[in-house]
């Protein structure tokens, strides 16, 4: 097997790697309830999409 002849760099490393990172997933607020969700989506709060109910969303009962 072949072997590199010379050490790789940190520099060099460093530039390969820098288009390695994770990217902020962009966030949209739902305009029928003004919470957050993720663009494109029915919103996991209410069930809307661009103005049209697509899902019943249950309502969470409190632990006793």
């Amino acid at each position: 097997m072949a072997h590199p002849k010379r050490k790789t760099s940190k520099t060099r490393r460093a530039k390969r790697r820098t288009h390695k990172k994770l990217d902020i997933p962009s966030i949209s607020i739902c305009p029928h309830c003004k919470q957050t969700k993720p663009p494109h989506q029915v919103c996991p709060h209410c069930g809307y999409y661009k103005g049209k109910k697509y899902r019943e969303i249950k309502e969470k009962k409190p632990k006793k």
